[in-house]
């Protein structure tokens, strides 16, 4: 009986601190999508970006399936600035750092029709 407790208790404990983790990490991300600057990128840089490309979308996928995502990443683009994977699949806020990454090592010369 008294084990069971124990148990029980540890259980309640581990739970209570995952959910204070997963609590914290919410208002982490929701802090650095209000950033002013993403790695020093003015946001709204980056926001009108992503509007022209996808209208801020970023499960975006262009009709030909070649561009993907918020900022609308080839594959090969996307994996040169450490993604993995599918732009579309990945987080918006790492897709927000990637295109940050991008931008300030090529301008706005990656998004020629809406940098």
């Amino acid at each position: 009986m008294l084990a069971e407790e124990i148990r029980e208790l540890r259980r309640g404990h581990v739970s209570a601190a995952v959910a204070e983790i997963r609590d914290s990490h919410r208002v982490a991300i929701r802090r650095a999508h209000r950033a002013p600057r993403v790695l020093g990128v003015p946001r709204r840089t980056l926001d009108s970006i992503a509007d022209c490309e996808s209208h801020g979308d970023p499960r975006a996928v262009s009709s030909d399936g070649t561009y993907r995502g918020k900022y609308q990443f080839d594959r090969g683009t996307w994996r040169s600035n450490g993604g993995s994977g599918d732009p579309a699949k990945a987080p918006e806020l790492e897709q927000d750092l990637r295109a940050a990454a991008l931008y300030r090592a090529a301008g706005a010369s990656p998004w020629p029709n809406c940098g």
